[in-house]
């Protein structure tokens, strides 16, 4: 592994770190939460290491305190191998009496919670990481910032270097660390290594239940093709069916999904409910993405190639990517991300809602003037349809394009603002 790039989580960490004794840092596998973990903590435990990791299981049965003495933040790393390092860490917290006293890291298979007896409520804080945004990986030079826009920024200067070919490529590699540093056709790969992986063990091991590796790419090549939508259990059934030698039904394909946000290979975003002007029904349901484009890119078996030759497809992976990076830039400035839906059809593709209740629309598109239109008029009919009694106008309305040099503001006051220039 080259050089650190930093990471969004890294300010994140050391924020949780000041108001809580111990943070526990979640996410997929391959993400870079030990890597991130190891840059600001002063002292490590390895749980894993092989010429320690018996005497370290056995220590956190018999005598934990030793396992936990070091200078602090003090990382644990794979603490799930003993999870009753969890009452023991809690027991350190509180008699300690000091903020930022551990990090915990581990594999995305969680750790067995039956041996636990106390949450760890207020004494430990949560940390999501994902793989790597554009900004992290140096695709984006982040001339545009999220925050900037919500602060009614109308001084927009960014000029984006990317092509569509790109763009197509960084879906497919995905934000995998390791793959940064990778000659491109290496990188590719790495996606497939990881879908790999998780068909063949992961889902399996995360709750020791043992899952056809076949059925479980069947799923996976399902959810990839109905990425970005709001289809239900029983449409991803039906359209598995085809494929699966065996009966199946809604209960086995849901028992799958549970075990893949388990691992956060999945990541749905919930619906927004906003108030409205009109008595239209709002859809409820969570739209289904993948934790990172380059996962729905494996399960279809496909390459950049072929998606500048299919341009549905890119667009809904270019979505999916996207949405990963919203998602961090969004929690680094104590926002979330939805989708709207209503019964009328208008769809909202992002809708980035900031703790202080303000918030942004944003709509996906690959680029071109008629597609960039596309997004504007729905905006403008989505902001249109608010309440304006009941809640603020949007803080701003963005289209977020694949393509496109430059990022401008237009007389409607909508921004287009390219992938490549974005950052939190």
């Amino acid at each position: 592994m080259k050089e650190y790039k930093k990471r969004i989580a890294d300010e994140l960490l050391k924020k949780k770190l000041k108001g809580k004794g111990a943070v526990l840092i979640q996410g997929p596998k391959w993400c870079g939460k030990t890597t991130t973990a190891e840059q600001i903590s002063n002292s490590v435990l390895y749980m894993d290491n092989p010429e320690d990791k018996e005497q370290n299981i056995s220590l956190a049965d018999l005598q934990p305190s030793l396992l936990l003495t070091g200078a602090t933040p003090r990382l644990i790393d794979e603490w799930q191998l003993a999870p009753k390092l969890w009452d023991a860490i809690r027991f350190e917290v509180d008699h300690r009496d000091e903020e930022g006293q551990f990090i915990l890291t581990g594999s995305s298979v969680p750790a067995n919670m039956d041996e636990v007896t106390h949450t760890g409520t207020g004494r430990f804080a949560w940390l999501t990481m994902r793989p790597m945004t554009l900004y992290e990986s140096g695709e984006s030079n982040g001339s545009i910032s999220l925050l900037e826009l919500f602060n009614n920024s109308t001084k927009l200067n960014g000029i984006s270097e990317l092509t569509l070919k790109d763009v197509a490529y960084l879906c497919c590699r995905g934000g995998w660390p390791r793959s940064i540093f990778m000659d491109k056709e290496t990188a590719l790969e790495q996606a497939y290594d990881y879908y790999n992986a998780v068909v063949n063990s992961d889902i399996s091991r995360v709750d020791n239940i043992n899952r056809n590796p076949e059925r479980a790419k069947n799923l996976m090549r399902s959810y990839a093709r109905n990425i970005g939508s709001q289809v239900s259990n029983e449409t991803i059934k039906d359209d598995m069916i085809n494929n699966d030698l065996f009966s199946l039904d809604v209960d086995t394909v849901l028992s799958y999904i549970n075990a893949l946000k388990k691992l956060f290979v999945i990541e749905e975003s919930p619906a927004w409910n906003p108030n409205l002007r009109s008595k239209t029904a709002i859809r409820t349901s969570k739209t289904r993405y993948f934790v990172d484009p380059s996962i729905a890119v494996a399960a279809l078996g496909i390459e950049p190639n072929d998606l500048i030759h299919d341009l549905n497809t890119f667009g809904l992976i270019f979505e999916s990517l996207c949405i990963r990076d919203l998602r961090v830039y969004a929690e680094s400035i104590n926002g979330s991300v939805y989708h709207y839906r209503d019964a009328s059809g208008l769809e909202c593709d992002a809708v980035v809602h900031l703790r202080s209740g303000v918030y942004g629309l944003i709509e996906i598109k690959l680029g071109g003037d008629n597609l960039i239109n596309e997004g504007v008029e729905n905006l403008i009919k989505m902001k249109n349809k608010i309440d304006t009694e009941k809640m603020n106008n949007p803080a701003f309305l963005m289209v977020l394009t694949a393509t496109g040099k430059y990022a401008y503001q237009r007389e409607d006051g909508v921004y287009i603002v390219p992938i490549g220039c974005l950052k939190g």
